[in-house]
Parts: C-alpha cells; sequence; structure tokens
C-alpha cells in the first residue's frame, strides 16, 4: 500500500463578480492529478507558481475538498477520514505564518505538543529531541521574533514533528532563507528520510530537488506533466546542447529573435544583478553560438559557455512543452447568475 495515492483528482473554485448582472467564473486550478508515494520515499512536486501544487497538497492533507476524484493517505481516504489522516500527517509550509512570535521556541513547542495530543509524560523529551534534531538546541529559551528565516523554518519543522508523524508535508520549506540556512534544512529533510519519514516535498529550487528526491513529478497547468528519478527527467533532455550566454541589457525583442532560430527548443532567462544568463535549449548538433551571438548584436556580452544538461533545464522544456498553455489555470465565464434555471445561488 503506497503512504500516499491519488487519482484524478480536480479542484474548481468558483467566484462570482459583478452587481447588477452578476457572472460566474469558474477556475481549474488542479485538472485531474495521479500520482503515487511509496512508504519512506521523498517525493518531489515541481512546477511553476499557479500551477497547483499547494493545491494539490492541501487536498492530500484535508484542508481543501476535492471537487472530484480520491486520494488516500496511508491508506485512509481524505474525504471520508479526515481525522483518521490528520492524526497520521504533519504539515509545514514556508514563510512566517504559523508560529507565535512573543512566545519561546520552547513554549511554541510546548504549545502546540498540548495542539497535537501529545502524551504530557512524553513531551519533554520529545521536544528536546526535536531541537537536537533541527539544530535549535540552546536557542529554545529565545523569543521567535528574534530568530531568522532559517531558525524559523527549522522550529517549523520540529513543530510539524511533534506527534510523530508518519508521513510529512514540506510545501516550499526553504523559500526566502539564506544558503547556509537551506543547507541545514536539507540536511534536516534528509535526516527524516532516513528515518523512515515518508515526505512530500514542494519546491522552486532545482538544485535543492536533485539533491533530496528519490522521484519527483512535474506539474503545470493543474496536470502532472512528467514523473521519475532526477536522472530518468535529466535523459529527456540528453539530445539538446545548452548555451549559456552572459549579456547586459537583453530586452523582450533580443530573446524573441533567439526563440525564432532553427533547431531552438527552450529558451530561459535569470538575472543576476545588473547581468542576466539566458540559457538556451536547442537541438542537438545544432552549433548556436554565432547565431545567439548576432541575435544579442548590440549588447555586451560576458561569458559563453556550453555544459550538460541540468534537472533545471529538464524542467523547464517540461513545462515550456505543454502545449499552447495560456497559464496555469484556465478562466471559463458562466452565463449570468440567475438568467437560466439551476444558476441560482
Amino acid at each position: 500500500m503506497p503512504a500516499i495515492e491519488a487519482v484524478d483528482l480536480c479542484r474548481t473554485y468558483i467566484s462570482r463578480n459583478g452587481l447588477l448582472r452578476p457572472r460566474r467564473h469558474s477556475v481549474d486550478a488542479v485538472r485531474g492529478v495521479s500520482l503515487e508515494v511509496a512508504n519512506g520515499e521523498l517525493f518531489g512536486l515541481l512546477g511553476p507558481n499557479g500551477a497547483g501544487k499547494t493545491t494539490t497538497i492541501k487536498m492530500l492533507n484535508t484542508l481543501l475538498l476535492p471537487t472530484s476524484g480520491t486520494a488516500r493517505v496511508l491508506g485512509y481516504d481524505v474525504t471520508r477520514d479526515p481525522v483518521a489522516v490528520r492524526r497520521r500527517i504533519g504539515y509545514v509550509f514556508g514563510g512566517d505564518r504559523g508560529l507565535y512570535d512573543r512566545l519561546s521556541a520552547l513554549d511554541n513547542l510546548r504549545y502546540f505538543a498540548e495542539i497535537y495530543h501529545v502524551d504530557p509524560r512524553e513531551q519533554r523529551s520529545r521536544i528536546a529531541e526535536l531541537l537536537e534534531v533541527v539544530g535549535l538546541t540552546g536557542r529554545e529559551n529565545e523569543r521567535v521574533e528574534e530568530f531568522s528565516r532559517g531558525m524559523r523554518q527549522r522550529l517549523h519543522i520540529a513543530r510539524g514533528l511533534l506527534h510523530r508523524p508518519d508521513v510529512l508535508f514540506l510545501d516550499e520549506p526553504s523559500i526566502g532563507v539564506d544558503p547556509v540556512a537551506a543547507r541545514d534544512l536539507r540536511r534536516t529533510i534528509l535526516a527524516l528520510k532516513e528515518s523512515g519519514t515518508t515526505v512530500l516535498l514542494t519546491t522552486h529550487y532545482m538544485a535543492e530537488a536533485d539533491e533530496l528526491c528519490d522521484r519527483m513529478a512535474v506539474i503545470a497547468a493543474g496536470t502532472i506533466q512528467a514523473v521519475g528519478t532526477p536522472a530518468e527527467l535529466k535523459a529527456g533532455v540528453t539530445d539538446r546542447n545548452i548555451l549559456e550566454v552572459e549579456a547586459y541589457g537583453a530586452g523582450e525583442n533580443h530573446l524573441t529573435r533567439i526563440r525564432r532560430l532553427p533547431g531552438v527548443r527552450a529558451v530561459q532567462v535569470e538575472d543576476r544583478g545588473t547581468a542576466q544568463t539566458i540559457v538556451v535549449q536547442s537541438r542537438q548538433g545544432t552549433d548556436q553560438h554565432g547565431a545567439v551571438l548576432a541575435a544579442l548584436d548590440g549588447l555586451r556580452i560576458g561569458r559563453v559557455t556550453d555544459r550538460e544538461p541540468s534537472l533545471e533545464d529538464a524542467y523547464v522544456a517540461i513545462v515550456e512543452g505543454v502545449a499552447d498553455s495560456a497559464g496555469t489555470t484556465e478562466e471559463r465565464v458562466a452565463v449570468p447568475s440567475g438568467r437560466q434555471a439551476g444558476h441560482g445561488s
């Protein structure tokens, strides 16, 4: 039995706008997600903003009801047995919410231990154990408001582990965290996996996913586009040449010229201060150096290099390959409310 199983999960949001002639708008955030996560597996869910990652996680951990489809966690249906699911899972999300700033780290953990019904006889030893796991021993009596972003995230993880969950959901835990703190978080997450905890991780950081995940799924436009190990996903772009060009002042017109070049599959831009790194994926066997530099004519050019495809290149190829994608959600406009039978509130 898999730790997590989802079959054709869908979630549609309905909203209304307009006063005199209100219209209903339907937004499909998740459109038929199916996946399985094995016991003890560290599984990644990758995708652009708005792709449906957080909505999927919230359906799996019972915070949102699916519009359709089914999901089970440790054999329990998330819709029919939400209490049983909640007793066996932990949820850690990125950001500053979820902790009490004016309380110490120790008092926060004591409070949540009561909420999670941790046996009072075990609370002291369990909290001490978790403070050691997340590297906060010696800082437990400091107020959370004095903590750095990385320390807060580690405390979030400790909070999510208080009741010894079998499955832990980590929703972008390293967002906004400095590189040193992010490295410490990765070590903590790997330690959780080694202890046998099943982890479902969402992240925007490809290097983090490559280092941590046994397998991963890429979600775009509300559906799963690819599933596999990091090596399997990278194998999907081994037929491509990767060219990196450091440029200064490249505009959309320059990028459009590059995208129109014969053999170019994808173009990605990373802003690095005053410079930009333009990553060009092209069909194997095509030399794009001259053509790309010609498309950037008039700009100051820095380093130009070829390199092997990475997980990030595979991710970009998958996301940009979603045919005719006009965004990560599609909006449908229904008839004005009340104009037909059955369309009342």
